[in-house]
């Protein structure tokens, strides 16, 4: 039910007021003056109102009234409805006979603001109803049943397959309040045309997105994503002053996809921003070793593991050997594309690896010892 509280009263007397010439006077559901052209009445108990309250009809109250009444005008009082209840009332002070035919107009026009404020209301609670879904999605194994319930009152389908990606937002220097209206203009691009993502945002520097996941035939393919982010980017950028970074995540079909999908979109971004500061996009799909090694990075494991770069950084001042090694893993091992890449000789290229061995106590023909070493890089180039 519509609330008839004071800013929505004031304004139907100031817009009445710009069209009539009297005072008018807005009284709640108890008949206590809310709103009024002429101040010093506000708080008061309107006697007219109470009338109309009682009897549920319009009352004109003339000078014969006015003596049988403490403190009232004479003018024209009528009813507020907002879904077939009372509300409130209106009052025009001044002669009936001469406001009789404005009253009906006052009226009309303040219960269309009443079901304007009524519409917004509603809007405003879907709104944050289905954000408070997606947040909890994104936060628990499964939905309660209220949830649930709110869920096909909105007409959201949570059995559709979704995928999570998070947009970190940077406000640069624009205050809180400018920061929340590019917000809401960015809630507004995500869901135009794709109307079936479900948006949240998390804080002043986070926005979540719930994307269907599956192309026309039904299949997972990370590659229409990418087309799509990549002109999503490009409409934030020439939008809005905000600076934008996405994280996609990856598809999780079954109960607790979308909470995994979302802690999947975190880390791919915490990653993405160490190792390829300059880009704006990333994916779990590109970053799959080093986000699932994220975990390991405070560990015991993960001092075990980095031990031998550790030693080997020790004795390259330089950063030749830890270059070279990379260079050889990236280049899939090969000992000919290795070396033109670093542009040196292959016997060069063998005294260095010979070398990288010898000081990290490794075998790099040893299977266990080669993947032990990729793994520490890949570990070293998330810190």
């Amino acid at each position: 039910m519509v609330h008839l509280d004071h800013l929505l009263a004031q304004a139907i007397v100031d817009r009445s007021m710009k069209i009539i010439d009297c005072n008018v006077n807005v009284m709640d559901a108890r008949g206590i003056i809310i709103a009024s052209g002429d101040p010093v009445r506000l708080g008061t108990v309107h006697q007219g109102a109470l009338l109309v309250l009682a009897k549920q009809a319009p009352v004109e109250i003339d000078e014969d009234l006015v003596q049988q009444l403490d403190g009232v005008r004479p003018g024209v009082n009528l009813p507020l409805r907002a879904e077939e209840q009372i509300v409130g009332c209106v009052g025009l002070t001044g002669l009936p006979q001469a406001l009789r035919r404005y009253g009906a107009l006052v009226q009309m026009a303040a219960e269309t603001m009443l079901e304007q404020a009524r519409l917004m209301q509603l809007l405003a609670r879907d709104a944050r109803l289905r954000e408070e879904l997606v947040l909890g999605l994104i936060r628990n194994e499964t939905l309660t049943p209220a949830q649930i319930h709110w869920a096909e009152r909105l007409g959201i389908d949570v059995a559709l397959p979704r995928v999570a990606a998070v947009i970190e937002v940077d406000g640069g220097s624009l205050d809180v309040d400018s920061v929340l209206g590019e917000l809401q203009r960015l809630h507004t691009l995500l869901t135009t045309p794709e109307r079936d993502n479900l948006i949240a945002t998390v804080s002043l520097t986070e926005l979540v997105v719930l994307k269907p996941a599956l192309n026309g035939k039904g299949d997972w393919d990370v590659n229409v994503h990418r087309q799509r982010v990549k002109s999503l980017l490009a409409r934030m950028k020439s939008s809005s002053p905000l600076g934008v970074r996405l994280a996609f995540g990856q598809y999780f079909p079954g109960p607790g996809g979308l909470a995994r999908s979302y802690q999947v979109a975190l880390t791919t971004l915490a990653v993405g921003k160490q190792r390829q500061p300059n880009d704006s996009a990333f994916f779990y799909a590109d970053l799959t070793l080093p986000v699932l090694l994220d975990g390991f990075r405070q560990g015991w494991q993960a001092d075990e593991m980095c031990e031998p770069l550790s030693v080997l950084m020790k004795h390259d001042r330089h950063g030749q050997l830890l270059r070279t090694l990379k260079t050889w893993y990236s280049h899939e091992m090969k000992v000919a594309d290795t070396a033109q890449a670093l542009h040196i000789h292959r016997n060069t290229l063998d005294y260095r690896m010979r070398r990288i061995q010898e000081i990290c106590g490794v075998n790099l023909s040893n299977t266990a010892d080669c993947v032990h070493m990729y793994l520490a890089l890949q570990m070293i180039d998330a810190v």
